[in-house]
C-alpha cells in the first residue's frame, strides 16, 4: 500500500516513551522510520519491566513497530560519517535528548542545517525554551504535576493525583506528530527545514484547558457551580479536585453495580444531561422527578446531586454493567462501563476495529498492541513488529552507499 507518508525519511534519535510515540505513529502512516540505538543496548526500554528473559519488553515493542533499526556509536569518527550521511538523505531527525545533547555530539541546529537546509527537526522537551525549569528533567508524573493535570485531579479530601493515562509522554508525543507534519507542508511551500518543538508541560496544560477556563471563572464569581463542592461546600482561590465530577458542565459520577463488592471495576460513568433529564427518570423508575420543580431543571438538581446518583445506584444493584449500559443507550443516557485492561484486551470490538491489534515478534512469540487511534475510509495501516536491536544496521548502510568491506570495517572499529 502506498501510505501518505512513503517516501519520507525520519531519523529517530528518541528513546522510552514522547518521542517513539510520536515516530511510531509517522512509521504507521508509511514514513521510514530508523530508529538510532546505541551498540550492545539500545534503548533502554528493551530491558525494562521484561515478562520474557532476553526478549524485548512489551514497553519497548509496544512503542516501535514498523520502524527499522540502526546501531551507531556517534563518538566515533565512522559513526559520526553515517550520521552526516544520513542526515543529508533524510526529512526529519526526532529527538528527546537533554538540553545540548545534539550540539555536544557535534551536531549543531546550524551543523545539520548546513548539512540539509531542508530538515526538520523536531524535539521532546520537558518546559519550553526560556523556561526557567528548562534544565529540569522530566518524567510523565512530573509533567503530569507541572501541566496542572495532577492539582485537578482526585479527591478534594486527598492530594494530588496522576492520571494512569500518558498525559505527559504518549500525549506529548502526538502533538509533536502534528508538529512535524505541519512543518512538512510548510517545506512544501518554502523549501526550508525548521526547528519544531513540545513541551511536556504545555502538551498536559493543553488537555486541561477546561480547568484552565474554570480558574478564571472561579477568580470572577468565586465558585463553581459543576463541581460538588457546590452549593454546600466552599472554595478557595485555586480550582479544586472534584473526583469523577464531568469538565463540561454535565453532572456526573462513577455508580456501583452489581458485583461491585468482588469487582473492583463493576461501575459505570453516568452522566445527566439537561436534554436527558426526562428519559433518565423514566429509565430509572422515577417518573415523579420530571416536572417536580426540586428536580426539573439542572439549577434546582445541584443540591441534589448526590441524592440522585444514590438512587440511580439503587436502580443499578441488581444490574452488571453491560446490563445496565444497554438499557440505558435506549434512552439515549450518556454513560459507559468501567473497562479493565483485561476486557479491552479481549473486546470483539476493539479487535474488529483494529484499535488492539496481535503481532508476532521473531523472538517473544504474539503480543497485543494498540492499533492506530486515527482511522481512514481510504488506508488501513499494518502494524508490524518492533526491530531487534540493530537487525537493519547492514541495510541502512549499503542504502547510503557503504561497501560490504567499509560496513565490516565499522563493525570490526564497534561504530556500529
Amino acid at each position: 500500500m502506498n501510505l501518505p507518508l512513503t517516501g519520507i525519511k525520519i531519523i529517530d534519535f528518541t528513546h522510552v516513551q514522547a518521542g517513539p510515540a510520536c515516530t511510531q505513529l509517522l512509521a504507521w502512516f508509511g514514513a521510514d522510520v530508523i530508529k538510532v540505538e546505541r551498540p550492545g543496548s539500545g534503548d533502554v526500554t528493551r530491558n525494562q519491566l521484561r515478562d520474557i528473559p532476553d526478549a524485548d519488553a512489551l514497553y519497548f515493542t509496544m512503542l516501535n513497530s514498523n520502524k527499522r533499526s540502526l546501531t551507531l556509536d556517534t563518538k566515533k569518527p565512522e559513526g559520526k560519517e553515517v550520521l552526516e550521511r544520513l542526515i543529508g538523505e533524510s526529512d526529519v531527525l526526532v529527538e528527546n535528548f537533554g538540553p545540548g545533547a545534539l550540539d555536544r555530539m557535534g551536531f549543531s541546529w546550524e551543523r545539520i542545517n548546513e548539512l540539509n537546509p531542508k530538515m526538520i527537526v523536531a524535539s521532546v522537551k520537558g518546559f519550553s525554551e526560556g523556561h526557567h525549569y528548562s534544565d529540569l528533567k522530566v518524567y510523565e508524573n512530573v509533567a503530569q504535576c507541572a501541566g496542572g493535570a495532577a492539582s485537578t485531579t482526585g479527591f478534594w479530601d486527598g492530594p494530588p493525583t496522576v492520571s494512569a493515562a500518558a498525559l505527559g509522554d504518549s500525549n506529548t508525543g502526538m502533538h509533536l506528530a502534528i508538529g512535524i507534519l505541519t512543518a512538512l507542508i510548510g517545506r512544501d511551500k518554502t523549501g526550508k527545514g525548521q526547528k519544531v518543538a513540545v513541551s511536556m508541560q504545555d502538551a498536559v496544560l493543553n488537555l486541561c484547558r477546561v480547568k484552565m477556563r474554570d480558574q478564571q471563572r472561579l477568580e470572577r464569581v468565586g465558585y463553581l457551580e459543576e463541581y460538588p463542592q457546590y452549593p454546600h461546600g466552599t472554595f478557595t482561590d485555586v480550582v479544586p479536585r472534584g473526583g469523577n465530577a464531568g469538565g463540561g458542565g454535565q453532572p456526573g459520577w462513577v455508580l456501583k453495580c452489581k458485583g461491585w463488592e468482588t469487582d473492583p471495576n463493576a461501575y459505570i460513568y453516568f452522566t445527566i444531561q439537561g436534554h436527558a433529564w426526562e428519559p433518565i427518570c423514566r429509565a430509572i423508575g422515577h417518573p415523579e422527578w420530571i416536572n417536580d420543580p426540586d428536580y426539573s431543571t439542572a439549577e434546582a438538581r445541584q443540591p441534589h446531586i448526590f441524592d440522585i446518583f444514590a438512587k440511580i445506584e439503587e436502580w443499578l444493584a441488581d444490574k452488571t454493567k453491560y446490563e445496565a449500559v444497554d438499557i440505558l443507550r435506549k434512552f439515549d443516557i450518556p454513560c459507559s462501563p468501567v473497562l479493565s485492561m483485561k476486557e479491552l484486551a479481549y473486546d470483539e470490538s476493539m479487535r474488529k476495529t483494529e484499535s488492539i491489534v496481535e503481532v508476532d515478534h521473531p523472538v517473544r512469540g504474539k503480543y497485543l498492541t494498540v492499533g492506530s487511534p486515527i482511522k481512514f475510509s481510504d488506508m488501513k495501516p499494518e502494524i508490524t513488529a518492533s526491530p531487534l536491536l540493530g537487525e537493519h544496521t547492514d541495510e541502512v548502510l549499503a542504502q547510503l552507499g557503504y561497501t560490504a568491506q567499509q560496513i565490516a570495517k565499522m563493525h570490526e572499529a564497534n561504530a556500529v
